[in-house]
């Protein structure tokens, strides 16, 4: 046997943070008459947004979308939805 030393309380207590996620799955429609400024703030504080885009989606995202992506949030649009995740959620389209 080797001198080995692991802390599995350490790690559980470790992993139990890092799987904690804020947040829920907001619904709504993106047709301009909500703010930028509203979905920004969703999206800041955890939220995973599913839009239904009524309009021109580049037009309507255009108010948040630079500031979802340079946060290092995605957005994904997939048949006539906008998916948005906040930082750190990332969007698997391997399956597509």
């Amino acid at each position: 046997m080797s001198d080995f030393d692991l802390d599995l309380r350490a790690v559980e207590e470790h992993i139990d943070d890092e799987l904690e996620l804020e947040g829920e799955l907001v619904l709504g429609i993106l047709d301009g008459t909500t703010t930028p400024e509203e979905w920004l703030e969703a999206i800041s504080s955890g939220n995973v947004l599913v839009l239904r885009v009524d309009g021109d989606v580049n037009d309507l995202a255009s108010g948040f979308a630079r500031d979802v992506k340079e946060s290092g949030g995605n957005l994904v649009h997939f048949r006539g939805f906008l998916i948005v995740t906040p930082p750190g959620v990332g969007v698997n389209t391997d399956r597509l």
